[in-house]
Order: structure tokens, then C-alpha cells, then sequence
């Protein structure tokens, strides 16, 4: 858990509660703050499993999954491949579109020119194409009297995407399954503060929708889960348009490494059909291993 990710505090959040979840269920578990020394430290306690808790860069974009596999440690989650895919959101909705799932254009640009002038017709969005949980989010509007003022710290190079108005809907996939569709309310833009801060998001698990849209949110997940290659536990996000129906239900992204505090979205969604905090942490690790 923890890590240099820009999403560090995230991650130690999922790390601590995982952390009990497991001993409560009975296992063994050494915490480690992953840093520079993380193979050594791997070696020195030559675990059974590593319970992946780790967000962001690192920890979720295949880099600590093929140390995993150089050691042949077996861990949780999604592999080197599949990691590295989901957290480059570009190449992803390549394999999206492949896939015929519902994305939105999207491009990638140097954030040099995305600070001097429209890229894109606004509406639309400038993010990083590989970082989490709604880090590094802007949204230009049509009302935006110029283009946005990115801060220093974006990377050299930013994906630009066509802004999917309507409702902010997520499904897990946990092994071959999808568990069941939440809508999350908000105030404004879902962006890092309403994911984390208190009172930030509502959530409304399992969400009232439409069939149609319920069955597709369900169906669309295990198959983006499916083309990237995951394994274990994946979430997949989603925008609806009411007003059009099912051609409004456009494909985000998908989280490889979702966030694991007991109110989480995913754990959030376990609980709803019945699968407590422990017993979704303890599949996990029985679920974990090797060349994934």
C-alpha cells in the first residue's frame, strides 16, 4: 500500500482497512509502504500472496505486477498486460472500440498546446492518459472564454476528450461477474474531491434505471473487464444521457485497482448482494495467482 502515486493517501486508506479485514478473516498480514526497497523487503518476508492496495502510477499500470512475476509471488488483481492497458486510458479505448463498446472521442496533446488554444470543440475534458480516481481533471465548458490553464505539474503530453453528459454510473466485475450498477450523485463535476471528501457523492446501489440501460451497464463491463484481460476485481465507469436512451450509455474507463475502503464503490457494491467487506477482501486473495 501507499507508494509514490500522486494517489498515495488513497491507497493508504485501502491498505489500512484491507489490512484488518484480512486479519479479521483469519490471514497473516505484513503491511509494506511500497518505496524504492520493495523487492528486498518481498524477498526478506517471502509472502504467501501480495494483497495489491496500491493506486496510481506503479502500482496499477503493470509495474509492480511484473515484479510479482519476476519473483513469483502470487498477487491479487488484474496483470502486467491488463494493468498497463486499463491505465493508459488512449490504448484502452483502442481496445474498446475493438471490442465495439460505447467511447467518446478522444485525443492525445501536447499540454503546451492544450493551455494555448481549443483542441476540441467544447464541451470537453483534459486529463492525464495515465492517472486515477480523477486526478489532474479539468472541464471547459462552452461558455470558457479561452483554453484551460493546466497547472505545471500535468504531464508533457494530456488526453482531450469530448465531454458525455448525463448521470455518473459504475459497475465491479469480480472474477467472471458483474455485482450490480450504482449511480453517484453529486453537487457538480465528479472529480478527486468528490470521490474522497466527506459528503463529496451520494451513492444510490443498486441504481434505478431503466433495464436497458441496467442490463447494458452489466453487460459492458464484463466485456471491457474480458478485452483488457482482467482478472479479479475490476470497476468500469460509465456517463448516461437520459435523453437518448441507450445510444446516451458511453464507456469511461475501467479501474484495474479500485479503491478498497469498506464504503468504496466496489466493496459498496459486494455488500448490496450480500458479500461482506472480509469475505470480498479474503476472495481476493484466494483468487490470486501468478501469471495472470
Amino acid at each position: 500500500m501507499g507508494g509514490p502515486s500522486a494517489e498515495r493517501e488513497v491507497s493508504l486508506a485501502s491498505g489500512r482497512e484491507c489490512v484488518a479485514a484480512l486479519r479479521e478473516h483469519g490471514f497473516e498480514v505484513v503491511e509494506i509502504d511500497a518505496g524504492a526497497d520493495l523487492a528486498a523487503r518481498l524477498v526478506e518476508i517471502a509472502p504467501d500472496v501480495v494483497f495489491n492496495a496500491l493506486h496510481g502510477r506503479f502500482g496499477e499500470d503493470g509495474c509492480v505486477q511484473g515484479l510479482l512475476e519476476w519473483l513469483q509471488i502470487p498477487y491479487t488483481h488484474s496483470g502486467v498486460l491488463a494493468s498497463a492497458l486499463a491505465m493508459d486510458k488512449q490504448r484502452s479505448k483502442e481496445v474498446f472500440r475493438q471490442a465495439g463498446l460505447p467511447i467518446v472521442e478522444s485525443i492525445i496533446a501536447p499540454a503546451a498546446e492544450v493551455r494555448a488554444r481549443h483542441v476540441m470543440d467544447a464541451p470537453y475534458v483534459v486529463k492525464p492518459n495515465s492517472e486515477g480516481s480523477s486526478v489532474g481533471v479539468y472541464l471547459v465548458d462552452e461558455a470558457a472564454n479561452g483554453p484551460p490553464q493546466l497547472e505545471d505539474t500535468m504531464p508533457e503530453f494530456v488526453m482531450v476528450e469530448a465531454f458525455a453528459p448525463g448521470r455518473e454510473l459504475t459497475t465491479t466485475v469480480m472474477g467472471d461477474r458483474s455485482l450490480t450498477v450504482t449511480d453517484i450523485l453529486t453537487d457538480g463535476w465528479y472529480d478527486y474531491d468528490a470521490k474522497y471528501k466527506e459528503g463529496g457523492s451520494r451513492h444510490v446501489v443498486p441504481a434505478d434505471l431503466p433495464k436497458e440501460i441496467w442490463d447494458a451497464c452489466m453487460e459492458y463491463a464484463l466485456r471491457a473487464h474480458n478485452a483488457l484481460g482482467c482478472r479479479g476485481v475490476s470497476r468500469t465507469d460509465f456517463r448516461w444521457d437520459e435523453a437518448r436512451g441507450l445510444d446516451g450509455l458511453i464507456l469511461l474507463e475501467t479501474n484495474t485497482q479500485p479503491g478498497m475502503t469498506s464504503t468504496s464503490l466496489s466493496p459498496e457494491q459486494a455488500q448490496s448482494i450480500g458479500i461482506g467487506f472480509s469475505e470480498f477482501c479474503a476472495w481476493m486473495v484466494e483468487d490470486a495467482t501468478c501469471n495472470r
